[in-house]
């Protein structure tokens, strides 16, 4: 075993990079409208979820 160890700091790096790619290029489809219609309806459902539980955690701790 004298394979290379990857510090758990680099791979928490090396995945976030690519997860931030990943995501600027689906907000640049979604901008363009080239999401399917379902995926646009599903992206929608999840957004108004989390508004949702940040606005529930907002009123409870107030």
């Amino acid at each position: 075993m004298s394979a290379a160890v990857i510090p758990r700091e680099q791979a928490i790096a090396n995945a976030r990079r690519v997860l931030d790619a990943a995501r600027r290029r689906r907000d640049m489809d979604r901008a363009a409208g080239r999401l399917p219609a379902e995926v646009e309806l599903i992206m929608r459902r999840l957004e108004r979820e989390q508004r949702k539980r940040s606005a529930d955690a907002h009123r409870i701790a107030a």
